[in-house]
């Protein structure tokens, strides 16, 4: 074992972990002050769900023994066989804090999907959609792309979770709002965040959180976590100002929310690619992200679906951007244990990249449609239209956020 390798992913673990509360006041902020403290408890819930499934039987089936590509046996179920020395993916740091680091992950996933559909769902329903997503969709994705699964043996890249965790939860939720349907009142209403001062702080949390998120991911401190941090800061600083300016230029103003989420677009779409691709690269990946984003969340007003918080704006494209993006940009002379991509002659990369994406997107929509679906079926998604107008907080809850 390497101490300072270790001393580095205990500090990157934490990170991680410090994201989901920072999601949890990014997307508190953006609610109607009604309803903030049941978007807070639904990212937050997560930090306690996901970490026993994942103890129980999770960690096993995402990372475990392969089993036809597609998922991971239980032999490692209540963590059987995990210890305090190295073990099969990381050979210097503890099994143990490697099963930690991943972990986090598996929490924030299904907390990211909560934006889509903010509001209106029901506590009860929620707490049986975190665990069965994660069981039915998580745990197969992350095998598929980094237990030994079939789209990482057909070389695709996948830094720290482009796929894995961003496009992965914004097809799901597309579904999720499509399902459960628009809020009461959604356009017809004004519908404004209550507290933009939380969502900047939440959106800095996240900031932060993701160097542990992507430079953690090269499980060692080193050349390449060196890269990722550097290409994580400069993608998210270039897709805050193309954000700003796009909306500017659309708009006629330039908005804190804009930068904020534009910020945001930027960390996801250099996940996949933090660690393959140059600082440069990063830039570029980051001013294109911090458009494409934007221009989603637009087309999202004219298709005239309720997601919420724009999940499949910034997560779902800016996601798959950065997946594909990785098959252009990623390049050997960064990191020799990654791929050429198109512009360094290698255009197979960008069709693997493409595969594994789609693959995913599909996979996520059918699961998490039937997954709804059945607990609509058995318990209902959505609240009363009394409990709605009334909000969440004291209709779920009994709290309420601000006493004024």
């Amino acid at each position: 074992m390497n101490s300072g390798d270790t001393a580095f992913m205990l500090i990157a673990t934490a990170l991680v972990m410090f994201m989901t509360p920072g999601l949890a006041l990014f997307y508190g902020g953006l609610v109607r002050a009604k309803n903030v403290l049941a978007t807070v408890m639904q990212s937050f819930i997560c930090l306690g769900l996901i970490s026993l499934v994942w103890v129980f039987f999770g960690y096993s089936l995402a990372f475990g023994p392969d089993v036809g590509g597609f998922i991971g046996n239980l032999d490692w179920a209540m963590l059987k066989g995990v210890g305090l020395e190295p073990g099969p993916y990381s050979d210097t740091i503890p099994d143990l804090l490697f099963v930690a680091f991943q972990m986090m992950f598996a929490i924030i996933t299904p907390a990211l999907i909560t934006g889509a559909f903010a509001e209106r769902m029901k506590f009860s329903a929620y707490i049986i959609f975190a665990l069965l997503w994660s069981v039915l969709v998580y745990m197969p994705v992350c095998h598929w792309v980094w237990g030994g699964g079939w789209i990482g043996a057909h070389g695709a890249l996948d830094f720290a979770g482009g796929t894995v965790i961003h496009i992965n939860s914004g097809a799901a939720a597309l579904v999720a709002a499509l399902v459960i349907g628009r809020r009461k009142g959604y356009g017809k209403e004004p519908f404004h965040p209550h507290n933009l001062t939380m969502t900047i702080l939440g959106a800095s949390i996240l900031w932060i959180g993701w160097f542990g998120f992507n430079a953690g991911s090269a499980l060692a401190a080193g050349d390449i976590s060196t890269l990722a941090f550097f290409t994580t800061q400069v993608a998210a600083g270039a897709a805050a100002l193309s954000w700003v300016f796009a909306e500017w230029m659309i708009q006629g103003r330039p908005t804190t929310l804009g930068a904020a989420s534009g910020a945001v677009a930027g960390l996801v779409a250099v996940t996949p690619a933090a660690g393959f691709v140059s600082p440069v690269s990063a830039i570029i990946i980051g001013l294109v992200a911090g458009v494409i984003c934007y221009l989603a969340v637009l087309l999202k007003s004219r298709i005239g679906y309720d997601d919420a918080l724009d999940v499949v704006a910034v997560h779902g494209i800016g996601g798959l951007w950065g997946a594909l993006a990785t098959g252009l940009f990623a390049s050997t002379v960064w990191n020799p244990g990654g791929a050429d991509g198109l512009f360094f002659g290698n255009p197979g990369l960008l069709g693997i990249q493409a595969y594994g994406a789609f693959a995913t997107i599909i996979y996520s929509m059918v699961v998490t449609f039937i997954i709804l679906k059945g607990i609509d079926a058995v318990v209902g998604l959505r609240v009363d239209t009394e409990a709605e107008v009334r909000g969440l907080d004291l209709a779920e809850h009994s709290e309420a956020g601000y006493t004024i």
